[in-house]
């Protein structure tokens, strides 16, 4: 009985991670005045802050072993610079208008995994994953001919996320710990951008309203909260689960870019997402046979 209510907590715990990156386009809108580089350096000193009091309230504040090993640390440091830019680019999306193209890049990023899989940890893709794999880069070049523009959205959100989450697989840091250290690495340059815009008059935090202020120093608690809500889950159900589940996040925003923010969809988008959908639908039935046949 534990262990299924224990598989349900999983559940719950990962569809708020997935359900709450998905709704990140809704809080990124209401800073949609601010200037994105000055959302991303509260982003990240603010969940700097967030993670650390977490690590502590957990009793978990035991970052000196990550900082003795340099193998783990300069993996980190790199991570840190991927997570940023990816966290850079998707403030800007949202607040440019291309919140569709930013879930084009959150649908292609399993398919890239397992690229980067294939490249790095010389993992063997069966028929099915390279057709899934050949499907979703002819929909991106599709969408490049055919729509006029490259979409670089999608492109630089997919590979800095899914080589941030390779990086990660191969530092073995858990997930509060690595981000502390990911967010450190970026915080002095953060702290330095906040302040600066503050000297110069032109800074939001305590200029505008207390509703400003909150969403800003918040934006490190909406940060780290999915990521340690999906650290719980992802350990309690299966790994075919949570590939279901990442779904979740990109489809939202789709729905949002197209049904409250009305971004135009054109055919040649709808195409793109088209083949992308039956790039996953393969991936995913490859997935699924694949765990059976484990299983069995």
């Amino acid at each position: 009985m534990a262990s299924q209510q224990e598989q349900t907590s999983g559940y719950l715990y990962t569809f708020m991670a997935f359900l709450t990156w998905g709704l990140f386009p809704i809080y990124w809108k209401m800073l949609s005045h601010i200037d994105a580089m000055e959302v991303l350096a509260h982003r990240i000193f603010w969940s700097l802050i967030f993670v650390l009091l977490l690590l502590f309230w957990k009793k978990k504040l035991h970052l000196t072993p990550i900082f003795k090993n340099k193998k783990a640390l300069s993996t980190l440091i790199i991570t840190g610079i991927l997570i940023g830019a990816n966290w850079g680019i998707f403030i800007y999306a949202v607040n440019a208008g291309h919140i569709i193209e930013a879930s084009l890049g959150y649908y292609i990023t399993p398919l890239l995994n397992v690229g980067l899989g294939m490249l790095f940890l010389n993992e063997r893709l069966n028929k099915v994953q390279f057709v899934a794999l050949i499907l979703a880069a002819a929909a991106v070049l599709y969408l490049t001919i055919d729509f006029g523009r490259f979409p670089w959205i999608s492109i630089l959100l997919a590979s800095s996320f899914a080589i941030y989450g390779l990086l990660k697989k191969l530092s073995g840091v858990e997930a509060l710990p690595s981000l502390a250290i990911e967010t450190l690495v970026l915080a002095p340059l953060a702290l330095a951008f906040i302040i600066y815009k503050m000297a110069q008059g032109t800074g939001a935090l305590f200029a505008e309203n207390r509703t400003i202020d909150f969403l800003l120093i918040m934006a490190g608690v909406v940060t780290t909260m999915p990521l340690y809500w999906f650290g719980i889950g992802a350990k309690r159900i299966s790994l075919t689960s949570v590939g279901f589940m990442q779904y979740i996040g990109p489809t939202i925003m789709l729905f949002l870019g197209i049904f409250m923010y009305h971004e135009g969809f054109p055919q040649e988008k709808q195409i793109a997402f088209a083949a992308i959908w039956v790039a996953l639908a393969l991936y995913s039935y490859s997935v699924v046979t694949g765990y059976r046949r484990r299983k069995a």
